[in-house]
């Protein structure tokens, strides 16, 4: 193991690491082996467990409910090969670093990495750090640690009740809903609720109508127009219901001897504090409302920041800390290196006169980590923005500027307001300057209606000049429907779930068909959603439960640390579980989903069906007697209604009648408009590209499985068929077509012939 020694340049490590001892190091990612690899020298070789190593077997529980919830993990076949790279680098390695990532999540990734070694335990130890970083990496290696078994137990005691509920309430959906693919999770189940409740609330909400007035003054002998609006009557609030209370007010200000008199001049001076810095949470609100990205992507993002990018001459660089937190805690050193740059770039002033410290209040905060943050501070946005694509620099610019304004002196605001007497009638208006920017400098965090403004001068009893009253109609409206943003602001403020889950369950109940998207951004439960909510908040009340789930993680945090038992936590669990398991297999209905869509064939009611590979569609409640099915089709209001025919350009082979496009479950045909004929094909892609084997034409087409491939329109008489799309050209070096693959890192062109090796990229 190396000797304790202080954090030196990487070249003074490297020549200090050329010892006979060699070093294996494991992280999760092969990005982030690339950034440690020139941190610590030649004698420590990174691999990658890619992941999990590990998981629960396929299509059965996985634990063994007879021996106290023990689990049953086998090796994830695609991981063998790894596993077995692991295994030998480990056998000739002086020490093995598990250098997952620091949460619960990474604690039990480095326990499964340490099972399958087959080495000495005293050759294992765990690292973690929270940023990748020189003084971070050395820093852990020089002060490593036994794997935490409490966290290890904590996240499979989250594994085991995960799937506990999933796999026995699962099967009692499909026996009672007619669908194989439907799922139910501890967690993801009560996210749905409460996008189905907002839902209910939206759908029972009566609009109640409302008045206000505005009146537009001038000073005398000024032709400045002001507006300002009606406030109180008598000194109280005033509440406006509706025209014949506006008309009555109205006829009150427009009497010959009313005066509108200025009576009041108020000026306050506020502090604008800055926000603390980023959690995962509110980097995903704030990555959604300011940049319109979806949690999932956002966190995509953030991960790549993490691991580490290319910065040209100075290799790759993980950019900013660990993105899973919910702490607002920073370290000294990065405390210290925001000072010393806002010193210098902005000033005395801007730094405040003692630093700022945040602590997050509320439900299972875990304070291991720190915020989310810069890992070099003097990496600003702007110098690194040509080596970041532009989502990671949108990114990386947003954690970047909340950290630096975090660590900054408030700002200062003014704010003049100006009450006008008319009649007893009181109107107000109100505007603001800044005195000084302070963060604001650095991250303007007001909304648009907090903008700076301005008000004319006035003096105590100024008499004005009315030029028109404005009165307005108003309707109440209904709460929003939950957006990503919002539904994870809820979930953290009842305690449901973690800083990585958020992502992964909110991706769940949009691939499961739950919830829709409305508008691009509002989350709307489907009629199969609100079916299977439904269900299961009537069968398993005690489970679909906000009160339960933010306890249980609660228990899981106590396991963590050491106060809690995790056999216990779930065998007191299962007991009460099973038993509404029993009740619902023996008391739940069986449910149609049904729409108010009638077939066409026989008008009996449509009904929601889904395909095995996933698909939705509208199956006649008639079958087998009628096998009508339709595609789900949406009026603008986002109800399920009748599809309508699209007429395509293409003649019937049969009969010559004009073939009509339709969608069924399985994607889009032709169908003959002549019900007499009523001939069906294939719509096929042309590419305009020859085929090499009989002269016919490639087009494209899908597999059973629903994956692109491009093949001769002449099958079954030819079968030349290619995976990637032909260019049309062919190789200069064989002749044979050349296809056009898109990759992450771009797109190639590449010889179809697979003994060939050519490619080249596209410019």
């Amino acid at each position: 193991m190396p000797t304790k020694k202080k954090a030196t340049s990487e070249k003074t490590e490297k020549k200090e690491n050329t010892g006979k001892e060699n070093y294996l190091v494991i992280v999760e990612s092969p990005a982030k082996s690339k950034t440690i690899t020139k941190m610590l020298g030649n004698s420590y070789k990174i691999l990658a467990s890619f992941g999990h190593i590990r998981d629960f077997p396929k299509k059965v529980l996985g634990v063994d409910l007879r021996k106290d919830f023990e689990p049953i993990y086998e090796i994830i076949p695609e991981k063998k090969k790894v596993v077995a790279e692991l295994a030998k680098s480990a056998k000739a390695a002086t020490k093995v670093f598990l250098a997952s990532d620091p949460d619960r999540e990474g604690e039990a990734i480095a326990w499964h990495v340490a099972q399958v070694l087959g080495v000495d335990d005293n050759k294992i130890l765990r690292i973690e750090f929270n940023e990748i970083t020189q003084k971070a990496v050395l820093h852990a290696v020089e002060n490593p640690r036994s794997i935490d078994m409490n966290r290890v137990y904590s996240q499979q005691t989250r594994q085991i009740l995960d799937r506990i509920v999933g796999y026995k309430i699962s099967p009692v959906l499909w026996e009672k809903l007619r669908n194989n693919r439907l799922s139910a999770g501890r967690v993801q189940s009560v996210a749905l609720k409460l996008i189905c409740e907002r839902e209910e609330e939206i759908e029972a909400f009566v609009p109640v109508e409302y008045w206000e007035i505005a009146a537009e003054l001038t000073k005398q002998n000024s032709s400045h127009v002001f507006v300002s609006e009606l406030t109180k009557h008598d000194d109280k609030k005033i509440e406006i219901k509706n025209e014949a209370e506006a008309n009555k007010i109205l006829e009150d200000l427009t009497q010959k001897d009313v005066e509108f008199k200025v009576s009041k001049l108020t000026k306050k001076e506020t502090q604008r504090k800055p926000q603390p810095p980023f959690i995962t949470s509110t980097l995903q609100r704030e990555a959604s409302n300011r940049l319109g990205y979806g949690v999932s992507k956002t966190m995509q993002v953030a991960q790549k920041l993490y691991e580490g990018l290319d910065l040209g001459a100075d290799g790759t660089v993980g950019l900013i800390t660990y993105m899973r937190t919910d702490s607002t805690r920073i370290s000294e050193d990065a405390q210290a290196a925001a000072k010393e740059f806002i010193l210098n770039k902005f000033g005395d002033k801007y730094y405040p006169v003692t630093p700022n410290i945040y602590t997050k209040k509320g439900r299972n905060v875990q304070d291991a980590h720190e915020a989310i943050r810069p890992s070099y501070i003097e990496r600003t946005p702007e110098s690194i923005k040509q080596y970041l694509t532009s989502e990671q620099y949108k990114l990386y610019k947003l954690i970047w500027e909340r950290f630096m304004a975090s660590q900054m002196s408030p700002a200062k605001i003014e704010t003049n307001a100006v009450e006008i007497d008319a009649q007893g009638y009181t109107f107000r208006m109100s505007a603001s300057k800044t005195l000084f920017n302070g963060f604001l400098i650095v991250y303007d965090d007001r909304e648009e209606n907090e903008k700076e403004g301005s008000i004319p001068s006035f003096e105590k009893g100024d008499v004005l000049k009315l030029k028109k009253l404005i009165p307005t109609q108003h309707f109440t409206q209904p709460p929003a429907r939950y957006s990503e943003a919002s539904l994870v602001k809820v979930l953290e403020e009842k305690g449901i779930g973690r800083p990585s889950t958020y992502a992964p369950i909110i991706s769940k109940i949009q691939t499961k068909n739950y919830i829709e998207k409305v508008d691009n951004r509002a989350l709307k439960p489907t009629l199969l959603g609100k079916t299977v909510n439904e269900q299961l908040s009537k069968h398993f009340p005690k489970i679909i439960n906000y009160d339960f789930t933010a306890k249980m993680e609660n228990k899981l945090d106590e396991i963590a640390q050491d106060s809690k038992n995790w056999k216990k936590t779930i065998s007191d669990f299962y007991t009460p579980f099973m038993e509404d398991v029993n009740n619902a297999k023996a008391n739940m209905e069986k449910v149609n989903i049904e729409t108010e869509v009638k077939c066409p064939n026989c008008g009996k009611p449509m009904l929601v069906r889904t395909s095995r590979w996933g698909t939705q569609f509208l199956g006649c409640s008639g079958y087998p007697d009628c096998k009508t099915m339709m595609p789900i089709n949406k009026n603008s209001a986002g109800e399920i209604a009748p599809a309508q025919d699209v007429k395509s350009e293409e003649k019937c082979p049969v009969c010559g009648g004009t073939m009509i496009i339709k969608t069924g479950p399985y994607g889009q045909y032709l169908q003959c408009e002549n019900a007499s004929c009523n001939h069906r094909q294939k719509i096929q892609v042309k590419t305009g590209v020859k085929c090499p084997k009989c002269g016919g034409e490639i087009v494209q087409k899908k597999s059973r499985y629903g994956k692109v491939f491009y093949a001769c329109d002449n099958y079954p008489q030819c079968n030349f068929a290619l995976w990637n799309m032909p260019t049309g050209e062919k190789c200069p070096e064989c002749g044979s077509l050349l296809v056009k693959k898109v990759l992450k890192s771009g797109e190639k062109i590449e010889c179809s012939n697979k003994e060939c090796k050519y490619k080249t990229t596209v410019e």
